[in-house]
């Protein structure tokens, strides 16, 4: 059955006059994906669950998604800074999970998002209401990445295409037949993504452009939303790929790795493996 709810993995947006680790960026979405978030969730009136444990510094970022969706109209703001595990089976913050209509994933650091939330009776609860209630669920950079099954956990962007450039772990499994790796073009991370999908040659890659996410919708279509780009690596029909026979450090081959570049507005069919893109005379969209 397919699931009712929504999922928003956005690239996230760096672009703040700072240099630093990701984890300690201020994270925050531009004001044209933020918006598409709430009218996803049924409008500025909903109650928006912000959840900022994949930040090191989840204050500051807790103030800035408040600032941003109170521009934007919302009021029914709320946040819940996960850091242990046994304030995921707290009966307050799972209630607020069954009543939001959004849930939006902080930045940072993505494992911290499965170390004190996957597989606790608030993840069940997250993973229940996506699939029967038409819950919309966010979420940037990190919070982008933990929302696969089989979830990118770091890796070098400068070793590019070798077995060892990715390591994986398990995510929160909302979408099973995908694997996202967000700051795609700005970062290079070409390589990892692609040895993900040489791991998992079921799974279809995701890179995500800062300042550009997707909205998919019964876990079938994705749209592309935002200023960037989408890179898809679709590895369903690959007729050569040695990574399994290699040392770590060696070159991988692939051949037949079917590459999409899309942009805004532009569908993918996850079952079909079809393409839609807006036609040339299209005008852009923002949203």
């Amino acid at each position: 059955m397919a699931a009712k709810g929504t999922l928003i993995p956005i690239g996230g947006n760096e672009d703040k006059g700072i240099d630093t680790e990701e984890q300690y960026h201020l994270e925050y979405i531009q004001e044209s994906i933020l918006s598409r978030v709430v009218r996803e969730a049924g409008g500025e009136k909903g109650k928006i669950v912000v959840i900022p444990t994949a930040s090191s510094i989840p204050a500051e970022v807790s103030e800035n998604y408040i600032h941003a969706f109170e521009k934007l109209g919302c009021s029914d703001l709320n946040i819940m800074d996960i850091r242990d595990r046994k304030q995921s089976e707290e009966p307050d913050n799972i209630q607020l999970i069954k009543e939001a209509r959004c849930i939006m994933f902080s930045g940072g650091n993505q494992s911290k998002i499965t170390k004190y939330i996957g597989g606790t009776p608030l993840h069940h609860v997250l993973l229940q209401r996506y699939r029967k209630d038409h819950l919309v669920i966010a979420g940037t950079s990190a919070g982008a990445m933990c929302m696969s099954k089989e979830m990118i956990a770091g890796g070098s962007s400068r070793e590019s295409f070798i077995k060892g450039a990715v390591s994986m772990d398990n995510g929160l499994g909302f979408i099973p037949k995908l694997t996202i790796d967000s700051h795609f073009i700005r970062r290079g991370r070409f390589g990892r993504l692609a040895e993900a999908v040489a791991k998992y040659p079921k799974l279809i890659g995701i890179g995500l452009a800062e300042d550009t996410g997707l909205v998919i919708k019964k876990g079938k279509i994705l749209e592309v939303i935002g200023s960037g780009m989408v890179i898809l690596f679709d590895p369903r029909k690959l007729k050569h790929n040695n990574r399994a026979v290699l040392e770590e450090g060696t070159p991988m081959s692939l051949t037949n790795l079917k590459t999409h570049v899309l942009a805004n507005g532009d569908r993918f069919n996850i079952k079909k493996g079809k393409v839609k893109v807006l036609p040339l005379e299209a005008p852009f969209l923002t949203s």
